[in-house]
């Protein structure tokens, strides 16, 4: 039988401290019974159907509860590999402030196309999102369950003015993508533009914007 002490460090040890039950399965019987019981005493939460995590810092599960971000950080990751899933569009614009309110959707670049949107323990629901993840323009950062790749500002306006409809929340992300002018150089925005070889009116219009007020401010 799987004890609880072999499940933890299993679980710790894998890429944004989470697991997914079938990842564990080889570590001994009656699995799915130790799991249970690590949750009960707030030792292991679940992010999704299968798919666990051990808080940060000695956290309690039973109380702590993940950025919806995260958890869709996290429940990708286990999917598809580590540094094989970048949070971006509105998830991304949430982790850059620019969507100041809760939200129930986050969106995941991941490198497979046909994936269910995941409807995530703690509410909210992942739309898994099938990019050519080297073209992004991301970078690591730093989430509670540990370092991941985030879109940059530029990037992330991009692709809410792209397609602000990823994610179903095209009003929020037309607003976010506004909000996050303030954290972009025009130049970077070109440098997206040109990665991906298209852009459409409002990608345009805000290049523009922000070439005029950087000539402005000398």
């Amino acid at each position: 039988m799987a004890t609880h002490i072999d499940l933890l460090r299993a679980i710790e040890r894998a890429p944004m401290r989470t697991a997914r039950h079938a990842d564990l399965r080889g570590l001994g019987t009656n699995v799915w019974r130790t799991l249970d019981g690590l949750i009960e005493q707030g030792a292991v939460t679940r992010l999704a159907h299968g798919v666990y995590t051990v808080p940060p810092d000695g956290a309690d599960g039973r109380t702590w509860k993940p950025t919806l971000e995260a958890a869709g950080l996290a429940v990708a990751t286990v999917r598809f590999g580590n540094r094989n899933a970048v949070l971006m569009g509105i998830g991304a614009a949430r982790y850059w402030a620019a969507i100041p309110r809760a939200i129930g959707a986050t969106t995941v670049a991941v490198p497979k196309a046909g994936q269910a949107p995941v409807e995530l323990e703690h509410g909210g629901i992942l739309h898994l999102v099938p990019r050519d993840l080297h073209k992004l323009h991301a970078g690591l950062e730093r989430t509670e369950l540990g370092d991941a790749l985030v879109t940059t500002p530029a990037q992330t306006a991009y692709d809410l003015l792209m397609k602000p409809k990823q994610g179903g929340l095209p009003e929020a992300a037309l607003a976010a993508a506004q909000d996050l002018r303030g954290q972009i150089r025009a130049a970077d925005l070109a440098h997206v533009v040109e990665l991906w070889g298209r852009a459409n009116a409002p990608v345009r219009q805000m290049l523009r914007d922000l070439e005029r007020n950087e000539a402005a401010d000398g």
